[in-house]
């Protein structure tokens, strides 16, 4: 079970939680980025390597057996917030096709790289998976 937390006389935030209350087991996955299970970048694109980080996270996810709604946070870490502010339908798009619930708590924070040359974004993801 997951709870998204809102106080009193706050605005609902759009896009994301401002926190979620959940029980259950507990699931950390590692900083996914924008290449495929071998490794190779299929695209330079910034929404593209977002759509493929997300794919990644669903998939190491359904390893634990866990599904994108019992994702309860996720962090990103851009090259160049222009570029992803640019990109907000593409990512807006892949993340309602893949993950579908808005209920996450997020944070995006732009850094001077990534330790992969190619990569425009990483996302780390934590999941609560109902006991």
């Amino acid at each position: 079970m997951k709870k998204a937390l809102l106080p009193d006389g706050w605005v609902k935030p759009r896009g994301y939680a401002n926190g979620v209350a959940a029980r259950g087991t507990q699931v950390f996955i590692a900083g996914q980025i924008g290449w495929d299970g071998q490794g190779r970048f299929q695209s330079s694109d910034f929404g593209a390597q977002a759509k493929q980080a997300l794919a990644n996270i669903v998939a190491v996810l359904a390893v634990a057996g866990g599904r994108p709604e019992h994702l309860v946070r996720l962090t990103w870490y851009v090259t160049d917030k222009r570029e992803y502010v640019a990109s907000l339908r593409d990512v807006g798009s892949a993340f309602r096709e893949l993950i579908g619930d808005y209920d996450i708590a997020m944070s995006a924070v732009q850094v001077a790289a990534l330790i992969e040359d190619e990569a425009k974004v990483e996302i780390e993801a934590t999941a609560v998976i109902p006991d």
